[in-house]
């Protein structure tokens, strides 16, 4: 898979890579310092000088590769027709035909279908005629043939890399758009995780130091030791509180070298301490549990926890209820929570499904394959929320009673 350095570096490749115009004056001025060569060497006696006439028609079938990548087909005949001009010309021959073996090449990489087919229609048997004209014989025709063939290949070869490159730098650049739009998507998830722990924690918070504050005032001169017990469940409230909110904005802002030593995340071992500082307010909370405990995932078992802190925080805020049961059901495959309470409903609507409370207990046992339902009892008094979750056997977690 091509990573983020692989990606940069093929960009800073076709960034430093020069224009094509560049390119062919490149290699223009190349082909012309090697055709240029048979002239300035001395020649034997009995071969007639070199002019400056046919010079300058070896050069004219070289400047059109000024033009080779915008029109490589126009390029190569008229390459072509230069060269079958200097043929009656007695001027010096070159060892290998440069002009038109760049030409050739440049037509099988850059140009589209029917130009390379017009090329090979019509090539062939100019190369054909080319070599009828100069020696005729079997060797030449071979060679010459066998050159055709062999540039025309790497051409196409040159085609193909290029387009491989091409579709490798189109991977490359959807790869990491894909990257950038999971890391949002994950962030985004993240942001409402925190949301949902943040909401859990100081609406169950709040709400204890509410019902604690109201009962001070009350008892402060009858009963001094139940009120400075309420002043320090409201203290120790607000202690807990700060301490996880503490830690989960730790999270945000986790720096590179944090030796990560933060509260752990709670399980259902923390239930009772749950439900034990819940019981300082005054409602009789009872935590019962059936079957067989078993090892649950440790962010299932913060779903229980925040599931459970969630249904004893809307009791404390909407029901005027005496009494609360919290339930955990162990069965074959699936663990069922279920908080019912005896009271009747304050203030705010206390029907199923209303209050972001509720929504992030569904969402909470949605996103763990579970269900979650909640609604008032039909006797008329009393109200249920109940979350199943299915049994998922992960690493050896603290399970709790």
């Amino acid at each position: 898979m091509i990573g983020p350095r692989q990606l940069s570096l093929l960009h800073r490749l076709r960034e430093a890579h020069p224009s094509p115009r560049v390119i062919d004056a490149v290699v223009t001025v190349v082909v012309q310092a090697a055709v240029t060569i048979p002239f300035v060497v001395p020649r034997s006696p009995d071969v007639p000088a070199a002019t400056w006439l046919t010079y300058g028609m070896t050069t004219l079938s070289v400047l059109p590769l000024l033009w080779r990548s915008r029109a490589p087909l126009t390029v190569l005949l008229s390459i072509t027709a230069a060269g079958f001009l200097y043929l009656p010309m007695d001027g010096p021959g070159q060892p290998l035909p440069y002009s038109p073996l760049v030409a050739i090449f440049t037509v099988a990489a850059q140009a589209g279908v029917w130009q390379r087919r017009v090329m090979c229609g019509i090539g062939l048997p100019l190369v054909a005629v080319a070599v009828s004209l100069r020696t005729n014989t079997a060797r030449e025709y071979l060679f010459s043939f066998f050159l055709f063939l062999m540039v025309y290949a790497l051409g196409v070869l040159s085609r193909t890399r290029q387009a491989y490159t091409e579709a490798v730098e189109l991977r490359a650049a959807e790869l990491e758009r894909a990257r950038e739009v999971e890391a949002e998507r994950a962030a985004e998830r993240e942001r409402a995780r925190i949301a949902r722990e943040m909401h859990d924690i100081l609406s169950h918070a709040v709400s204890l130091m509410i019902v604690q504050a109201e009962a001070g005032p009350l008892v402060v001169r009858s009963d001094p030791d139940r009120a400075e017990a309420a002043f320090d469940a409201i203290a120790g409230a607000g202690r807990d509180a700060m301490v996880q909110l503490r830690r989960m904005l730790g999270v945000l802002k986790e720096a590179p070298g944090d030796d990560g030593r933060r509260s752990p995340q709670p399980t259902l071992a923390a239930l009772e301490d749950l439900v034990g500082e819940v019981r300082r307010t005054g409602l009789d909370v009872a935590l019962e549990v059936a079957g067989e405990p078993r090892q649950l995932a440790p962010d299932a078992q913060v779903a229980v926890y925040r599931v459970v802190q969630e249904a004893l925080t809307n009791v404390l805020k909407h029901a005027d209820a005496a009494s609360v049961v919290v339930r955990l059901a162990w069965g074959g495959d699936r663990l069922a929570v279920t908080v019912t309470d005896d009271g009747t409903a304050l203030g705010t609507p206390h029907v199923a499904g209303s209050g972001r409370g509720l929504i992030g207990i569904r969402e909470r046992a949605v996103a763990h394959g579970g269900t979650a339902s909640s609604g008032p009892l039909s006797t008329g008094r009393g109200y249920r929320v109940a979350v199943e979750l299915p049994l998922v056997v992960s690493s050896p977690a603290e399970v709790g009673t």
